[in-house]
């Protein structure tokens, strides 16, 4: 048996040999291992956000002081099918990590077999029993399995920032929905109110008209006024009953209790806190777990294409096995221990019509995929912060003009209704007063709304408050 560890030197060398020869084979260009830079621009060239009282990411929308809010985020979340996906996206990348690492060790075996008997009547009666362990390992001399269980690991990183990617979406999915219902209710006020004005200006109309004092086509007018309001009323609630079910569907909430719970708050506008965006972008596009995810994809490919290099070269593997026997002839019986070192296995690709060259070529495709996606990936996220910048910007440039705007359609309103009341005004002076005021005060509102809707997709663009370093530590306590 002395002669083993000799043999095993010689198939080792024998191995490296046979894998110096097939570098004649044609080269692929591997890649680097490392994720390439975050290639953002050096600044932004958006406005910076309009300077309000701020609070952090991780804590946004606790600052809506709105507790149904947070419930409804709570509940979405724990509904949601792309979180649930994402959630089993990771346990099977655990799992993956975990068998990948497994190659990188041993197998052992424990076995256990006894035989007893007599074949003829020449022979004595005969007993065999052995209980040993057996183990076999593959010398991983070109880095085949270590990059497998690398690319595995860089897998779960990503698996685990794309359910956190997905919780942001979600929660900014529900606050935006919870924006549009609030502002939709808003609006359901001011058409109310002026459905109250129509219908009372049509009472008064209809009396002047009865007394001589309006032509009847005045009345009709008046009539006709009342009836497009209420249908605009009726639209606007129909529309706010949608919003209310978009809620219910996103959240699996009754819808009942959700009525209830939203009430107390009803047609009020959230005003959240502000956001502090970093002045470097790349800075603030690390807190995205899109970004990571797609970057831990080309670390992943990068390891792909090394391993299927690797699995060009001769594989080396061994085995043995140890443990206790006992032999019994009649009433003789010997013990003793039995071992084997061996066999050593050897697998020299010689040829296989190119398919291992063709692993690797494809496994570089697949990197340069995935870094193109990355790529894309910060592009779309530079252009989404830099979207919701130029929209907060805008609204709240608009905001005060707007705000004036309101105030002097009002006015004119009134004052339209004042001189019609006294016979000194037209209805159709009223009516383009009222409808001036009702578009002034709509667009009020829409505003308000669309700069809440800017701050949720600038909470959704820098990441959400996300940091890597909590998924990188329990990715990086996956058993190696």
């Amino acid at each position: 048996m002395t002669r083993a560890p000799h043999s095993l030197g010689l198939a080792v060398a024998a191995s490296l040999l046979l894998g110096a020869c097939s570098a004649f084979a044609p080269p692929v260009a591997m890649p680097e291992k490392s994720p390439p830079p975050l290639d953002a621009p050096p600044a932004w060239l958006a406005p910076p956000p309009p300077a309000v009282a701020q609070a952090a990411l991780r804590d946004w929308w606790a600052q809506f002081n709105d507790p149904v809010l947070l419930e409804m985020i709570d509940a979405a979340q724990a509904a949601s099918p792309t979180v649930a996906a994402a959630a089993s996206r990771i346990e099977q990348a655990r799992a993956s990590s975990v068998a990948a690492g497994a190659l990188l060790l041993p197998a052992v075996n424990a076995n256990a077999s006894g035989t007893a008997g007599r074949t003829d009547l020449a022979t004595p009666r005969l007993g065999l029993a052995s209980v040993n362990l057996q183990a076999s390992w593959e010398l991983d001399l070109f880095g085949a399995n270590q990059a497998g269980r690398d690319a595995a690991v860089a897998r779960l990183q990503g698996a685990q920032a794309s359910l956190q990617d997905a919780r942001i979406a979600v929660a900014a999915e529900v606050g935006a929905s919870y924006n549009a219902l609030r502002a939709c209710e808003a609006l359901i006020v001011q058409t109310e109110a002026d459905v109250r004005s129509r219908a009372e200006t049509a009472r008064v109309t209809e009396l002047a008209a009865k007394a001589g004092l309006f032509a009847p086509a005045s009345a009709a007018l008046a009539r006709a006024s009342a009836a497009q309001g209420r249908s605009l009323l009726a639209g606007q609630q129909a529309q706010c009953d949608l919003r209310l079910k978009a809620l219910v569907a996103l959240t699996a909430l009754d819808e009942t209790q959700l009525r209830r719970q939203l009430a107390p708050r009803q047609a009020v506008l959230p005003v959240p806190a502000g956001i502090a965006v970093q002045t470097v972008p790349a800075s603030a596009l690390m807190q995205r777990p899109d970004l990571l995810a797609a970057e831990r994809q080309i670390v992943a490919a990068a390891e792909d294409t090394a391993q299927s290099q690797a699995l060009r070269y001769p594989r080396v593997g061994i085995a043995g096995s140890v443990g206790p026997a006992w032999l019994r002839i009649d009433n003789m019986t010997t013990t003793g221990t039995l071992w084997t070192i061996g066999p050593v296995q050897v697998s020299l690709p010689i040829f296989d019509g190119g398919t291992r060259v063709a692993n690797v070529v494809a496994a570089r495709a697949r990197y340069d995929e995935a870094v193109s996606v990355y790529r894309g990936l910060i592009r779309s996220a530079v252009r989404e912060v830099e979207s919701a910048l130029i929209t907060l910007d805008s609204s709240a440039r608009r905001v005060q003009d707007t705000r004036i705007s309101v105030e002097g359609f009002e006015a004119s309103l009134k004052a339209a209704d004042a001189r019609f009341r006294g016979g000194l005004g037209s209805l159709f002076d009223l009516e383009d007063a009222r409808r001036s005021a009702l578009v002034a005060n709509s667009a009020l509102i829409e505003l308000q709304s669309e700069q809440v809707a800017a701050w949720i997709n600038l909470y959704r663009a820098l990441g959400g408050g996300w940091r890597p370093e909590t998924d990188a530590t329990t990715a990086a306590a996956a058993p190696k």
